[in-house]
C-alpha cells in the first residue's frame, strides 16, 4: 500500500500541514530541524510526493478566506475587520464569505477556496452541533490542509484546529449572576438555533448559573430564534403572549446583541418600558450596543482581537503537530437597559394589535 503524507507526518511527529510544507515546497517556511526530520521520515518510509499537491503548495497565494454567517451582522463585521487588518499587515487580501449559517454553503465555500489556492482559511462562524455535518466539513478542510493550506477557527470547531476561544460560557454565567444580584428571579432567555455550538455554550452558562441559585427557566420563557433583529422581535413576542402580567419575566437575556436589539424594538412598539418594566441584556458588545435606546447591558467580547488572533494562528506554524488555543476573557457590562427587579411593577401584555 502506498505511503501517504499522513504516514510521514505521524512518523515525524509533526502536523499534516507541516509535512506538506516541507515535502511540497510551500512558500511558508519550516525550521531547519523540523524540515530535516520530515525529510528523513519520508526517505525512511519511501514516500513519493504528489505533483499536483506540490504545485498547489508552491503557489504564492496572496488571499486569506474568511467564512462567517452574515457580514451584515455587526458581530461578524467587527471580527472581519480584525481579520482584514491583520491580513493586510501580512501582505494578504482577505476574502469574506457569508454562509448564512448554512453548512452546505460553508462546505461549498471551503472547496472553492481550496480550488482558488488561498493561503489560509479562518472559520469565524459557529461550529455546527450535528456530527455528520462536522464530519463532512472536516473532510473538506483535511483535503485543503493536506496540500499545504492552513486553518484557524474562532470558537471551538473541534480538536483538529488551532482556535481562538472567547469565554462564551463563562461570560453568560457572569451576566446571569449580575442579573441575579439585581434581584431578578424571573429571567427569560432567548438563545440561538440548536445547530449552533456557540448558542449552546452560552445557554449552558446561563442555565448552570440559574440552577446553582435554585432557579430554572420555564419552558415558555426559553425561546430559540435566529440571532437577528427579526428573531429577537418574534421571540419576545412569544414570551409576552404567555401568562398573566404578574407572571411574566422581570428580565430578558438575549444571547446575541443583534437579537437583543430586536427585543428592544418590539418592547418599544408595545409600549413596555425598559428597564422600568423589564430589563434587557445581550451578548457580544457590538459597536452599536451603546447607541441603542437605552444603552444595552451585555457581555463584552474582544471582537477585533478575535479576528487578529485567528490570522496570527493561521499564518504561523509551531511545527510540532500540537493544536494551539488562545483563550480570551469575556466580561459583563451593565448599562441603562438593566435595573433592579420590581422597579416599575409587572410587565403588561403588548398593547400593539
Amino acid at each position: 500500500m502506498a505511503v501517504t503524507l499522513g504516514d510521514v507526518a505521524r512518523h515525524a511527529g509533526v502536523s499534516l500541514a507541516t509535512a506538506s510544507r516541507v515535502l511540497n515546497g510551500s512558500t511558508r517556511t519550516v525550521t531547519g530541524d523540523l524540515a530535516a526530520k520530515v525529510k528523513a521520515s519520508a526517505e525512511t518510509l519511501g514516500y513519493l510526493p504528489n505533483a499536483p499537491a506540490q504545485a498547489l503548495a508552491r503557489a504564492t497565494g496572496a488571499t486569506l478566506g474568511v467564512l462567517l454567517h452574515d457580514v451584515a451582522d455587526p458581530y461578524f463585521g467587527a471580527i472581519a475587520r480584525g481579520v482584514g487588518d491583520a491580513a493586510a499587515k501580512a501582505g494578504l487580501l482577505s476574502l469574506v464569505i457569508s454562509t448564512d449559517g448554512d453548512p452546505e454553503r460553508e462546505l461549498h465555500a471551503i472547496r472553492m477556496l481550496h480550488a482558488q489556492r488561498v493561503r489560509a482559511i479562518v472559520l469565524a462562524g459557529s461550529a455546527y452541533s450535528d456530527p455528520e455535518t462536522g464530519r463532512r466539513i472536516d473532510q473538506a478542510l483535511a483535503a485543503y490542509r493536506a496540500q499545504g493550506g492552513a486553518v484557524a477557527a474562532i470558537t471551538d470547531h473541534g480538536p483538529a484546529y488551532d482556535a481562538v476561544l472567547p469565554a462564551n460560557r463563562q461570560g453568560a454565567a457572569a451576566l446571569t449572576r449580575a442579573l441575579l444580584a439585581l434581584g431578578h428571579r424571573r429571567i427569560a432567555v432567548i438563545t440561538g438555533p440548536e445547530r449552533m455550538r456557540v448558542a449552546e455554550e452560552r445557554l449552558g452558562g446561563v442555565l448552570d448559573t440559574l440552577a446553582a441559585a435554585g432557579l430554572a427557566v420555564p419552558e415558555r420563557w426559553l425561546q430559540r430564534a435566529e440571532f437577528s433583529r427579526d428573531g429577537g422581535r418574534a421571540a419576545i413576542g412569544r414570551i409576552l403572549d404567555t401568562g398573566a402580567a404578574d407572571e411574566r419575566p422581570t428580565a430578558v437575556l438575549a444571547l446575541s446583541d443583534i437579537c437583543a436589539a430586536g427585543v428592544l424594538a418590539e418592547l418599544r412598539d408595545c409600549g413596555i418600558g425598559v428597564p422600568d418594566q423589564v430589563s434587557v441584556a445581550g451578548f457580544d458588545d457590538i459597536p452599536l450596543a451603546t447607541d441603542l435606546a437605552p444603552a444595552l447591558s451585555t457581555v463584552r467580547l474582544p471582537l477585533l482581537r478575535m479576528g487578529e488572533e485567528a490570522v496570527r494562528l493561521a499564518l504561523t506554524d509551531q511545527g510540532n503537530g500540537g493544536v494551539r488555543r488562545v483563550e480570551l476573557a469575556a466580561e459583563p457590562v451593565l448599562r441603562a437597559s438593566t435595573a433592579p427587579a420590581g422597579a416599575g411593577g409587572p410587565t403588561p401584555r403588548c398593547a400593539n394589535p
